[in-house]
């Protein structure tokens, strides 16, 4: 199977701990996607998002620097994970988010990387509220 990667990344303007917590707490990830969140904050720990479309395992977490985790939508193929990795850095006057996804199965890549600008990281209330200036997408 062929697969892509997806890089981003984002500005807010707040801290990485709310970052941080946007991303892990299940009632604030929750409350940001405007669907059923359940994320334990345990390396090995499973999480799963948009009501269980989406499920995975923490890989690696360092609270508010960085998040590891698996990763793969309902209609991958079977077994199929990719890795994503959130990295959090302090910046004058907030916070940048250096994502990557990689993995991603080729026919799931379009939707994927514009699901997680239109989802996650604008047109998102919560993160609104956290104030993302802006996402800078790079192709691959």
């Amino acid at each position: 199977m062929k697969t892509k990667t997806i890089e981003q990344k984002i500005i807010f303007k707040t801290t990485p701990h709310n970052v941080y917590d946007a991303l892990m707490d299940s009632e604030k990830h929750s409350k940001f996607t405007e669907s059923r969140a359940e994320i334990s904050r345990e390396v090995g720990g499973r999480f799963s998002a948009y009501d269980s479309w989406i499920e995975g395992e923490n890989l690696v977490l360092e609270p508010d620097k960085k998040i590891v985790q698996s990763w793969r939508g309902a209609d991958w193929p079977d077994g199929h994970f990719s890795t994503v990795t959130f990295e959090l850095k302090e910046i004058e006057g907030g916070t940048e988010l250096s994502f990557t996804q990689t993995d991603v199965p080729e026919e799931h890549f379009a939707d994927i990387d514009k699901g997680w600008v239109d989802h996650c990281w604008k047109s998102n209330k919560y993160y609104q509220k956290l104030n993302s200036a802006y996402c800078h997408k790079h192709p691959h």
